[in-house]
């Protein structure tokens, strides 16, 4: 089975696909069908380390009982515009899709709407979510932590304390939504394991190894070395505050996390949506973010710069030209999952 980028699948097949696999692995249809649709999502809006690549590793988390096949997540409260999920370890796709689309419910009558989620499993990419709530119009916050991970070390520190904690915001405009992702880490432990498979190091010291001193060399992981903060050694400041925040934001408020060393593959969310209209008004709101996109896209570009893009702008376009040419994967993507796809019965998809 190939992942050249010669061959290309139609989303709709590669979604099927990976649907039928984790149905076979044992997941309930709903949970199969979301952790297809959103790791999918995640290749065609150019998110590889968040998209298929992460199938195999959730099927061993099945098979090891790490992830839970079926069931809801305990409701811990419930106060209208504000809840807390229990999430038992069940798939992170489907908790976190799941708690946008009750924000975006309550959200229409209460105006805003809160929602953590603590022990849910990993969640992927946070952008692929976003869409669910600006396709209303609203405004979306996402965040994650994995408590049980400490790969990034404070500022100035060497020692592990936290995860990457990512952040995703969707803003809806009168054309595209701007979709943000970012973490508080300049780079991904996802990203270094995929650098130490291909052999290959980081272009720049994104790193610190288990000693403290820069590296390019994605192994320092795996000997204790850490993930640099964003901003590096200059401004690692500003990653370390925007962790804190992300920590407090997602375990705190979810009332489960780090001091109570939870076991294997685990993250903490938060999910807030906005609906304008309770604010100043949907009209006034995209009059707002219509003129900052206009502003920042027809901002002069720099030397070496084509043009000025706006945060989602590329991965929405990819996603339009792999409604009709296919999508391609990176290389050992899908021959690695076709392998467990046919332990399980499953037949591989067609390439276009």
């Amino acid at each position: 089975m190939g992942d050249t980028p010669d061959i290309r699948y139609t989303p709709e097949a590669l979604r099927a696909f990976t649907r039928d696999v984790f149905l076979a692995a044992g997941l309930e249809d709903a949970k199969a069908t979301a952790v297809a649709h959103y790791l999918v999502e995640a290749d065609l809006l150019g998110h590889t380390t968040h998209g298929l690549a992460l199938a195999g590793w959730y099927l061993q988390s099945i098979a090891d009982g790490v992830m839970t096949r079926a069931g809801e997540p305990e409701i811990v409260s419930d106060r209208g515009p504000a809840i807390a999920w229990r999430g038992r370890r069940l798939p992170g796709a489907w908790l976190t899709s799941e708690a946008v689309k009750l924000a975006c419910e309550r959200a229409a009558t209460f105006g805003t709407a809160t929602i953590t989620i603590a022990d849910s499993h990993h969640i992927g990419c946070l952008a692929a979510y976003l869409t669910i709530a600006t396709d209303r119009g609203y405004m979306v916050s996402i965040a994650s932590s994995s408590p049980s991970g400490a790969q990034v070390a404070p500022y100035g520190g060497r020692k592990g304390v936290y995860t990457p904690n990512p952040v995703a915001h969707g803003i809806p405009t009168p054309d595209d939504p701007i979709l943000i992702d970012i973490s508080a880490s300049i780079t991904t432990v996802n990203m270094a394991q995929r650098l130490v498979r291909e052999g290959r190091q980081y272009e720049y010291e994104w790193l610190l190894d288990e000693q403290g001193n820069p590296s390019r060399d994605p192994r320092v992981i795996e000997r204790g070395g850490t993930l640099l903060p964003a901003g590096g050694l200059d401004h690692g400041q500003k990653g370390y505050g925007m962790a804190l925040h992300v920590e407090a934001f997602t375990q705190g408020l979810a009332g489960y996390g780090r001091v109570d060393a939870p076991k294997g593959t685990n993250a903490a969310v938060t999910v807030q949506v906005f609906d304008p209209d309770a604010f100043g008004g949907r009209d006034a709101f995209l009059r707002q973010t219509g003129w900052l996109a206009s502003a920042c896209r027809e901002n002069p570009p720099r030397p070496g710069v084509q043009r000025v893009r706006l945060p989602g702008e590329n991965g929405l376009t990819r996603k339009r030209a792999a409604a009709s040419d296919g999508v391609s994967l990176a290389s050992g993507i899908l021959s690695s999952l076709v392998a467990k796809a046919e332990a399980l019965g499953v037949i591989p998809p067609s390439p276009l």
